[in-house]
């Protein structure tokens, strides 16, 4: 007689626990172990073949492709005769990145038949929805400032260093400077100011070649050479109306850089 093998042992299963339950609820479908295992480390271990990253830049291939785009842009503007094709020139030029993060070109604004030529640094918001320098709250202060020594906009002409307002309204970086200081220059050449008026400490250290900062600079007149000839014009630095908007405590130094504004065209029988 076969004998029947014998049975396994009936073990009931115990009810899930609320672990389990909710394992169950959040569709988990996988087991789990009951050690950790680090599954990136593991990928990373498993993988022989690292990808391929990119190099930066030497700096030497940085500094030569700088160079390329400035005498691009100095060769453009030697061609330049007048106002327009300047305006032409700069909307057209695609060296400088920030023509693709603004909304407008900001040229200039004001008389360009006259005197006294004003500099700023570069549009914010405001200039860069209207395409206009010194429309904002800055601007406004500047025209109260302008108006305080018997100017407005059709006794002066304004433009900036920067035609493109930097995103977020952030400075200008060195490069973007560079690349865009010989159009600024053609534009002050094609003016022809008496005066020069130049309007924060970007546009100051920019066009004077200095490393002061505005706090030294202000106050003291400058002569900018406008081009090779030997004509030179009569620069002043002031502080920036968003400066003063920020540190109204310096409106009255302020005010006497404007007297020295007024007496410079005094002197020079500009009314």
């Amino acid at each position: 007689m076969i004998e029947n093998p014998k049975k396994r042992a009936y073990t009931p299963q115990k009810p899930p626990s609320q672990l389990e339950k909710w394992q169950v609820d959040a569709g988990i479908n996988e087991i789990l172990l009951e050690t950790t295992v680090n599954r990136l480390a593991a990928d990373i271990s498993a993988s022989t073949k690292r990808p391929e990253i990119s190099k930066p830049l030497k700096e030497k291939e940085v500094v030569s492709s700088n160079i390329g785009l400035l005498d691009n842009s100095i060769n453009l503007v030697n061609k330049i005769i007048n106002l327009d094709e300047l305006r032409l020139a700069v909307s057209e030029y695609e060296g400088c990145s920030l023509k693709n993060t603004a909304t407008n070109l900001v040229f200039s604004d004001g008389n360009e038949n006259a005197r006294v030529m004003l500099v700023g640094e570069a549009p914010g918001a405001d200039e860069d929805r209207q395409g206009k320098p010194f429309v904002g709250v800055s601007g406004q202060l500047l025209d109260k400032m302008l108006s305080s020594i018997g100017l407005d906009r059709s006794s002066v002409y304004i433009a900036n260093i920067i035609p493109w307002r930097p995103p977020g309204n952030r400075q200008p970086t060195p490069k973007e400077i560079d690349l865009c200081l010989p159009f600024i220059r053609r534009h002050i050449q094609l003016v022809n100011p008496l005066v020069l008026v130049l309007v924060g400490g970007t546009a100051a250290k920019s066009l004077l070649d200095k490393k002061e900062g505005i706090m030294r600079l202000r106050g003291r007149w400058f002569e900018y050479a406008a081009d090779e000839s030997d004509t030179i014009i009569p620069a002043l630095p002031i502080f920036h109306p968003a400066f003063l908007l920020r540190s109204p405590v310096q409106k009255s130094n302020s005010w006497k850089d404007l007297i020295q504004i007024k007496r410079k065209l005094t002197e020079l029988g500009i009314e």
